[in-house]
This record gives structure tokens, sequence and C-alpha cells, in this order.
């Protein structure tokens, strides 16, 4: 049968480990996790059986395209309390996760061929959605000392048709200050290139307060998810936050590509909004993981990192000890029984001298895995 090339994606490689991780755990071995980003949390137990109880009232059919009234409120009030922003609910829109966002937002904001920066490295899925609509995902090389984010000179230089930036982000973990998404912003509207801000890691943040885009531009898409901080990852539903004038493009388009994101879903997320005690208890949990990672990596020689300032994982630099970051992470996965995942799902340049860290899991699971890579490391530093 004849094949697009849409289809010619990349693989997610994470996936690729989390499969080898399994495989080895099938096998009788014990695989401490810092592969995957997902909160080793379930969502919060209130909403579970606010859920429950809705269920057995309700046939919980189709919803608008645009989500339930009342999560879309519950969202905008969301920006008001956490940033002090204003947002009308009905620039409010949920989706069936944050890759259901991306797939409406490049659909809506960009024609074949056009270019889209990336700040490499950066979430490998952006690259592969982008190639698969047709559109040219441009990696933009950024440095250790711009804490691996985009500058606004990446714009001009690039000849963009848009930008994506993610504060905090993923694979690094740093954000964006409220004069850098500015300026972001600011070099995206005088070139006339659509602004996109990732936000799915907001609520978990340890060293000052994530900037939401929304604070410098209402021009802009913001894109965040309940999987992250709501710890609801199986349940995919995300949101957007769009222009007025692009409210019904998006949902034209969202009513054909999905009809509407989960109800089930969605009335999870209502009730989940209400668990905050809960929800910070686990950004706790990931506070006490992230001091112990960065204390104890240096000291087993994996020392060249910038500090993450939110999300889950550290981005190291491994290029004294490996070439090939694929092969180090199978090593450490075979020798050590830790699952981590190679740079280059993140960055197809340079991924190949990093790996990244995520300390989502307990705390237990945490200290457990960066005893086992210490005495890993021993072995690579003392090996002729």
């Amino acid at each position: 049968m004849r094949n697009s090339r849409r289809g010619e994606v990349d693989p997610f490689i994470v996936m690729d480990v989390m499969e080898a991780a399994r495989a080895a755990e099938d096998a009788g071995r014990h695989i401490i996790h810092m592969e995957v980003g997902q909160p080793g949390t379930g969502a919060p137990t209130a909403a579970i059986e606010r859920l429950a109880e809705d269920m057995a009232g309700d046939p919980l059919g189709y919803t608008v395209g645009l989500g339930l009234p009342a999560l879309r409120s519950k969202i905008a009030d969301h920006y008001k309390q956490w940033y002090g922003v204003d947002v009308d609910p009905s620039r409010v829109v949920v989706t069936a996760g944050a890759s259901g966002a991306f797939l409406l937002a490049f659909s809506a904001l960009f024609d074949t061929g056009e270019r889209v920066g990336l700040g490499a490295p950066c979430y490998p899925s952006y690259r592969q959605i982008l190639k698969a609509l047709d559109l040219i995902p441009v990696d933009m090389p950024t440095t250790l000392e711009a804490r691996m984010q985009p500058i606004s000179e990446d714009v001009e230089k690039h000849d963009l048709a848009g930008l994506i930036v993610a504060s905090p982000a993923n694979p690094t973990g740093t954000m964006l200050g409220l004069d850098d998404m500015r300026s972001l912003a600011e070099a995206c509207s005088q070139a006339g290139a659509a602004f996109i801000s990732d936000e799915i890691y907001h609520g978990l943040f340890y060293e000052g307060r994530a900037t939401t885009a929304l604070e410098v531009t209402d021009e802009v898409y913001v894109i965040n998810s309940f999987s992250k901080y709501f710890s609801m990852t199986g349940w995919r539903v995300g949101w957007m936050i769009v222009p007025d004038d692009h409210v019904r493009r998006i949902e034209r388009l969202a009513q054909n590509m999905f009809i509407c994101p989960s109800h089930a879903s969605q009335r999870l997320a209502l009730h989940a909004m209400d668990c905050r005690d809960a929800l910070d208890a686990n950004v706790e949990v990931y506070r006490a993981n992230r001091l112990a990672m960065i204390e104890a990596l240096p000291k087993m020689g994996l020392g060249k990192f910038a500090p993450p300032d939110g999300a889950f994982y550290v981005y190291v630099d491994v290029s004294d000890y490996t070439d090939n970051s694929l092969d180090f992470c199978a090593q450490v996965l075979e020798e050590a029984g830790v699952a981590i995942t190679p740079g280059l799902d993140f960055d197809p340049v340079e991924g190949a001298h990093w790996v990244r860290l995520s300390y989502a899991r307990g705390t237990a699971d945490i200290l457990e895995g960066l005893a086992r890579l210490a005495r890993f490391m021993e072995t690579v530093r003392d090996a002729p």
C-alpha cells in the first residue's frame, strides 16, 4: 500500500527506553525509572471520587467542541489566582491533552512549508508533529549561558513564521524570566511570527515563579496540560488560551479533528482544580528529589548541567564519557538497572553528548537510582 511522507517521523526514543525497561522488568530485574516525564502519583483521590459520582448519574456524552463551560471558566479563574491575569473564559479551549493542542495550534497558525523555530534541546514531539503537517522545524542551538533557552535574536536570524518556547522546559527544567518572555514576544511581533508558549510544567517550580506569556502579550497561543502538576497523564486533557479572533478558527478545527475531549477527563480535571493541597504535596516531593539530584550528580562526575528551575528533569552533559548517548543509556540500563533518556530525543545534533534524568518518582526510588548511578560511574571513570 502507498505511504505518505507525513508518516516518516522519527521515533519517540523515550518510549523505546520505556519498552526496554519493561522487558527487563518482565525478565525479573528491578528497574529504577528516571526516563519518563510522568508523575509517580495518580490523579487526586478526592477528584476521582467526585468523578465516580458524576459517572453514576450522567451518561457523559459529547461536550461542545471547546470544552465544558464550567471547566473553561475554572481555567480562566486559575490565571487570575496564580498570575493576576484576566482571561475571558471564551478564549479558553479544552483539548485532548497538550498534544491535541499542538495539532490545533500548528494547523491554525501555519501553512505548508513554513518555518517554526525550536530552541534545541526541546520536547521531541514538536519537531515530529511539525514534520507530519508538512512544516519545517528549525532547531536553534541554545547555550548554557542562556540557560538553554532561545533568545530574541533567533527569530529574525532564522526567518521564522513562528516560535515555540517552553518554560519550565523539557528536557532542561529551565525557565524564562518576565523580561526574557517579553523580549521573545516582541521579536515575534516585529517579525510577524506566531508566538506559542508551552507552559505544561507550570505549578512545578522551585526557584521563583514561572511566568506565563499572558503576562506580556495577548497575541500568543498558551498551551497547558493537566498531565504534570495535576498528575493526570493518562487522562489526556489539556487546554489552550488563544487570541479572541482565533477562537472560532480553533473551534472549527477542534470540532472536525476531535469532536470534543473526553467528557470524563474534563470532569476529573474540573474536580482536580479543587485539590491544590494534595497537588502541592506532590511538588514538595519533587523539590526534595531535585535537591538530592543536583547535589549527587556532580559528586559522580555528572556536574555539567543548568540547574533546573522547574519541571522534574536534569539535562546532563556526558561528553566526557561518550559520544553516543543512545549506547550510554543502554549501558546504564543493563549494568545499573536505571532507565534514563538519551539526549538524541531532544536534540538530533548535540544530543549524542547529553542525557535526561527525570526525578518524578518517589524519593526512595530517586535515592536508590542515584546510588546505582554513582556505582556505575565509578566503573566508567576507572575504565582504561
